[in-house]
């Protein structure tokens, strides 16, 4: 599955009932609640990652990717857009890039 295949997945949930689907309940729960949910699971992939938990670090890396993404949705940001950022990035040195912030 690519980032775009998911983007997408999210976009369709989203449109679902809030009584039928996790996305659509979540988002309906307000960018606050999204965004809360997705430091929830980027600490919960923290945690995994510190316990050297293969299985758990993949498992929460999955949550906070799909989280991610459903941040980005209620922000109608997509996910090219992140790509192309990532991309113009390439040509510098992250110490660089930092820099220039």
């Amino acid at each position: 599955m690519t980032l775009q295949e998911l983007q997408d997945i999210i976009a369709t949930r989203a449109k679902a009932s809030p009584d039928e689907s996790w996305t659509a309940k979540l988002l309906a729960q307000g960018n606050d609640k999204v965004a809360e949910k997705l430091g929830e699971e980027a600490i919960e992939t923290v945690i995994e990652a510190v316990k050297g938990n293969k299985a758990g670090l993949t498992s929460e890396a999955a949550d906070l990717l799909f989280h991610l993404l459903v941040v980005l949705h209620a922000n109608d940001v997509h996910i090219s857009d992140v790509l192309q950022e990532l991309a113009r990035r390439q040509g510098q040195s992250g110490i660089a890039e930092k820099a220039a912030r």
